[in-house]
């Protein structure tokens, strides 16, 4: 590494840092344990305000979708740019780093992009309500932004705060949710699109990697198995005659942890979620509901795990006398990356002499959206002990730094093709 390599790296570094320092302050959050801002609250307003401050400071436009989604950009509207971006919403109990990291790195390939004299044509873009903490729907700003929501969806979707309607929401901090179609304009000018986010996994943490690029982003299956079996005295009823949904409920989440294991491929099983019923500690539970999360990049095993799970969880009811039905909540499909944008990646981390490392995503992400209508990349930096999604949460700005260095020549190589 040349000395000013060096230097810009640092800075970038320092600059970074500085940025999720301001962002982790009371202002920007309306919890003192924990990163908590999410859709049309006050912090959120704050770190969109922030934001808008910074790019306006580097000549950009800002503006907003129908919906409230950031858009800053140094090219009038019209004109082809590539996109970077993230979002900067956190869960309920969050960390710094998700979804934000992205977003202040975005801002610091935007800076360079300035002092290094280069004046490439980009649009950085912070989704609103990726992670759902405000109304309960993943990636709510990019399904609407590519158009992959509709209507009657949209009008049924409700804060989890106050159960009044997103629209009255939208309305109210001073958007026009009515026109949410026309969100769509901030993707036909994309040339391509990078999103920079931590792994929320362990695998670049175990690895002592600084960079993963992602080569598809895993789909997923979410659903849930309602099991009927019978409320029975705890002391009364003899082993050999209940009918105990809690068991069909433990069988079924152990036969997961081997269905998901023998399918390989990076395909993954996960029950978050199980409720028995009544629920009291002296009676035999007779209804169980259990939640099911299949995810991988291979379609094909997510759809046999998901198969082999449901009629797994059947022949378990029907076997101790009872029941059990599967209701799917939502089926998204594995996203390849696009070869070409990967492939610059690949040869700008070459460049840069670090480390890294190819990797699926496990986790979704805003960039699922915009695959489906422009050539998309992601970059991952590692966080510490891969914890995600927790006060905990911790990634190093030196690592977002050289995510930021790459992402800027890979543009580059990119727009000099097109």
């Amino acid at each position: 590494m040349s000395d000013l390599q060096f230097d810009a790296r640092l800075r970038s570094t320092g600059r970074i840092a500085a940025d999720i320092d301001v962002l982790s302050g009371p202002r920007y959050t309306s919890a003192d344990h924990a990163i908590r801002r999410y859709a049309y609250v006050p912090e959120y307003g704050a770190t969109l305000d922030f934001l808008a401050t910074e790019f306006r400071a580097l000549g950009f436009t800002v503006e907003h979708d129908p919906v409230g989604t950031f858009v800053a950009r140094n090219r009038q509207s019209g004109t082809p740019v590539f996109g970077i971006g993230s979002h900067c919403d956190s869960n309920r109990n969050g960390g710094a780093y998700d979804g934000t990291l992205g977003v202040v790195t975005a801002l610091e390939i935007c800076r360079m992009n300035r002092e290094q004299g280069l004046d490439h044509p980009l649009q950085v873009i912070a989704f609103l309500e990726e992670e759902g903490s405000g109304f309960g729907q993943m990636l709510l700003g990019s399904r609407i932004m590519a158009g992959l929501i509709s209507d009657d969806e949209l009008a049924q979707i409700r804060a989890i705060d106050d159960e009044r309607t997103f629209f009255e929401h939208a309305r109210d901090a001073g958007y026009a949710p009515e026109d949410w179609r026309a969100s769509g304009r901030f993707l036909d000018d994309l040339v391509g699109w990078i999103e920079i986010h931590i792994e929320q996994g362990r695998v670049l943490h175990d690895a002592d990697e600084p960079i993963g690029l992602v080569t598809a982003i895993a789909g997923y299956e979410h659903g849930d198995v309602t099991i009927e079996g019978r409320a029975d005295h705890a002391g009364a009823t003899p082993m050999r005659m209940r009918v105990d949904a809690a068991l069909v409920a433990a069988e079924t989440t152990v036969e997961l942890e081997r269905l998901a294991i023998a399918a390989g491929r990076g395909t993954v099983g996960t029950v978050g979620e199980l409720t028995l019923e009544p629920g009291w500690i002296n009676v035999v539970p007779g209804g169980a509901r259990m939640s099911l999360d299949v995810r991988g990049t291979d379609d094909e095993a997510v759809a046999v795990v998901m198969r082999d799970i449901v009629a797994f969880a059947e022949r378990s009811a029907l076997g101790r006398g009872g029941q059990a039905v599967y209701r799917r909540r939502v089926h998204v499909p594995a996203t390849p990356m696009d070869t070409s944008i990967l492939d610059a990646l690949h040869a700008a981390a070459e460049r840069c002499g670090e480390p890294f490392r190819a990797m699926p995503s496990g986790a979704a992400h805003d960039t699922m959206c915009v695959a489906a209508h422009r050539p998309t990349g992601m970059v991952f930096v590692p966080c510490d002990e891969g914890i995600s999604h927790s006060p905990l949460e911790r990634a190093h700005p030196s690592d977002a730094a050289l995510a930021a260095e790459i992402t800027l020549d890979a543009i580059g190589a990119l727009i000099g093709r097109a």
